[in-house]
């Protein structure tokens, strides 16, 4: 145990002004998030204070039971969880199938198909978020949450999720294939049992990104949603003000700093299996 820490210690000695730089860079960073919790403490007076400061003088509880009060906060949570959670799934099981196809299935075509398939990333949501609600009107899906699990599967984030996998399977071996069809798989059994185990760094990246993409989405829900009750967390955000008009700012506050917790968490547990992926994917093809 002594020579370990004393390993660290020697670490951190040659390296020490490398975590200096590094630790006043992540400041600018860390500095609004941790504000913004202390905040969702304070009262409205202390939160415009000035000077202006991190921790409140006493912890008022009583912002997190008036999130609640104020909107059904509960339920918005749960929208977009399940939301997120589905159009997750969803986004990875078709990336994963169709940047396999573009990668290691050879057909007629297939070149320009996945040309077009990045054409879609050039035209931004906002161009296309008027014919998208009126094809929603038009199926009567207006004012639910069909929209907001299919177009995010099949829309731009779904081809940014399809080129990732694709960028992936393009540096799997084709002597595991070979060996694979030695054994008797077919086409679905070298997917399955293959390439998707090996896969999943950027399983992993594709998941996190795609759930983030979802759980902050704001101008779809915008759009499509009518109802409080079927608001997902960014369109609840903005539903915390008084009766004049005006947001009170440490209940606002109190549940941004709910909605982003779990994010923070996933993202710090999974923050390795990210970084690999964006390294092994963006160097092939």
């Amino acid at each position: 145990m002594q020579p370990l820490f004393l390993r660290f210690l020697r670490e951190i000695r040659r390296h020490f002004w490398v975590y200096l730089i590094l630790s006043v860079m992540c400041v600018p960073f860390i500095f609004p998030f941790l504000w913004m919790i202390g905040s969702s403490f304070k009262t409205s007076i202390e939160v415009f204070a000035t000077p202006p400061t991190l921790m409140p003088t006493t912890l008022n509880w009583e912002n997190y039971a008036r999130i609640f009060e104020m909107q059904p906060y509960a339920q918005q949570y749960w929208n977009s969880t399940w939301i997120a959670v589905v159009v997750t799934v969803g986004t990875i099981v078709v990336s994963s199938l169709a940047g396999y196809a573009f990668a290691r299935i050879t057909f007629w075509g297939s070149g320009l198909l996945f040309l077009l398939l990045l054409s879609g990333l050039m035209m931004p949501e906002e161009v296309t978020i008027l014919p998208r609600f009126m094809l929603v009107q038009s199926l009567g899906l207006d004012n639910t949450h069909i929209p907001l699990v299919i177009f995010p599967i099949f829309g731009s984030h779904g081809v940014v999720a399809t080129f990732m996998m694709r960028q992936h399977f393009l540096g799997m071996p084709e002597e595991l294939e070979e060996a694979a069809r030695l054994d008797g798989l077919g086409r679905w059994g070298i997917f399955w049992r293959i390439a998707m185990p090996i896969a999943s760094p950027v399983l992993s990246a594709v998941a996190i990104i795609t759930f983030l993409y979802s759980w902050n989405s704001f101008l779809e829900p915008l759009v499509f949603l009518q109802d409080v009750q079927l608001f997902t967390l960014p369109l609840a955000l903005r539903g915390f003000t008084d009766e004049f008009g005006f947001t009170v700012w440490e209940v606002q506050l109190a549940a941004t700093t709910l909605s982003v917790l779990p994010i923070l968490v996933f993202y710090i547990l999974a923050q390795r299996l990210v970084v690999e992926s964006f390294a092994s994917s963006g160097v092939k093809g």
